[in-house]
């Protein structure tokens, strides 16, 4: 894999995913903490994945998906 950054529209995708995350949270009445405990994965890394800073995996992604009660399409749609 290539250590050279990733495109501009991938980055904008990874902003726009990471709102939705956010967006979908918030509708939820979750804090980020709380997120973080019902899918297992640590505080810092739902901030990256909001903030646009980490990739999430696919696995990741989806068990966000189901703690938030959303879809995984409407989390990734464009």
């Amino acid at each position: 894999m290539s250590k050279d950054p990733p495109p501009a529209w991938v980055l904008a995708r990874r902003r726009a995913i990471g709102a939705r995350v956010r967006d979908a949270r918030t509708v939820a009445g979750l804090t980020q903490e709380a997120l973080a405990q019902r899918v297992g994965i640590d505080l810092k890394t739902v901030h990256r994945i909001e903030y646009a800073i980490s990739d999430p995996s696919l696995t990741v992604l989806l068990l966000i998906a189901a703690a938030l009660g959303v879809s995984l399409a409407e989390l990734v749609r464009e």
